[in-house]
């Protein structure tokens, strides 16, 4: 709690900082920085021209890209609202905060170096492909640009407003399914080369401690980091190997550890606590994730290459469906907000969109109050 208060304070130190001396930045720019409330924009025009070759040269690709984007938009919509739904009211009847929406904080909630990467993958993939749709559409982009809200870096691509609204309904739902789209994509993508490139190549190699329980059985013998490669002379390689064994455990029983430390072998006797869940089974006290390896060697190229790639694909399919989720000012909110201006009087509209955003906005608090939680302790 201390740490989260410390971090805190130096984000709002920073931006106290950089609000009091960007105050020459304050004012909206079609290109440069701009500075608002923890708010930082940079605008520039100079690779409008490289989307607008992509985007017009391959029109007839983005326009069926996108007209299929509508497609899935939707019956992911359906789906995030559905999921979050049932979640929300599984907490609600069974009085336990059911895990629905997770923060991602790089360094705090998702690993820093290979969440950073995939964050800044989902934001260019996102943007560019509605960069691509919407001068496919012949409208035009007054900008392109980076964005930090708070600590999460973004990046945007600025369609024209007026050009946009003027559009037909299929342009504008076009535009904005796209940038769903380009990140269920890139998922699907990185998935792929994980199952079939990567995945053959790398080997279970034990079971590595991520953390320790505080003044739990393995506290004062095992580190973080260490591996855990075998138990009373069990040979361990899959983090369910370690499950099986753990479970067979008593409470008070001497167990014999062996593990890797910084390329040493190691091994430690150590009498297991009561579980938390079960007094009578032992407990080592330890959060185990699987240990893997190359086949191949190259373990330093890799093992980064296939870890980035997860998180590629765990961000772009978890935020572009996310994304999908029929509230204003996200895209799904925009795709259904324009489908019911178009097909029902300009009240009703109002009203239903109304209604969407304030569910949606209760769903949200009721799914993300568990990850609120456990980020404050």
């Amino acid at each position: 709690m201390v740490d989260l208060i410390t971090v805190v304070a130096v984000i709002i130190g920073f931006w106290g900082i950089l609000y009091i001396i960007g105050k020459n930045y304050r004012e909206e720019k079609e290109e440069g920085l701009q500075i608002d409330f923890f708010v930082a924009l940079w605008r520039t025009k100079r690779f409008v021209d490289f989307i607008d070759h992509v985007g017009t040269k391959f029109r007839k690709f983005w326009k069926t890209y996108s007209t299929l984007a509508i497609g899935i938009g939707f019956i992911g919509m359906a789906y995030v609202f559905y999921t979050l739904f049932n979640l929300a009211l599984q907490s609600l009847k069974t009085k336990t905060a059911t895990p629905g929406v997770q923060l991602v904080i790089p360094g705090v909630t998702i690993p820093l170096w290979y969440g950073l990467v995939g964050l800044i993958v989902v934001m260019f993939v996102h943007e560019l492909s509605h960069g691509f749709v919407a001068r496919a559409e012949g409208l035009p982009l007054k900008s392109v640009g980076l964005v930090l809200f708070f600590v999460i870096p973004g990046a945007f691509v600025e369609p024209d407003e007026e050009a946009l609204n003027k559009a037909s309904l299929l342009s504008r739902l076009r535009v904005y399914a796209a940038g769903s789209m380009g990140n269920i994509v890139a998922a699907f993508t990185a998935l792929l080369l994980l199952s079939f490139v990567l995945t053959p190549i790398i080997q279970p190699a034990g079971v590595e401690i991520s953390n320790l329980v505080p003044e739990g059985p393995a506290q004062n013998y095992l580190q973080k980091g260490d591996v855990i490669i075998s138990i009373d002379g069990q040979e361990i390689k899959a983090v369910e190997e370690f499950f099986d064994i753990m479970n067979k455990t008593t409470a008070g029983q001497m167990i014999e550890v062996g593990v890797l430390r910084n390329g040493n072998m190691l091994k430690f006797n150590i009498s297991l606590g009561s579980h938390p869940d079960n007094p009578k089974k032992g407990y080592l006290g330890v959060y185990p994730a699987q240990h893997i390896t190359s086949k191949i060697g190259f373990d330093t190229i890799i093992l980064p290459i296939s870890f980035s790639l997860y998180w590629i694909y765990i961000l772009n399919l978890g935020i572009g469906l996310m994304n999908l989720f029929p509230i204003i000012p996200l895209d799904g909110g925009k795709m259904l907000d324009d489908i019911l201006k178009s097909f029902l009087p300009s009240k009703i509209a109002k009203s239903i969109t109304y209604l969407f955003v304030g569910v949606g906005l209760f769903l949200l608090a009721i799914n993300l109050f568990p990850a609120l939680r456990n980020l404050l302790g």
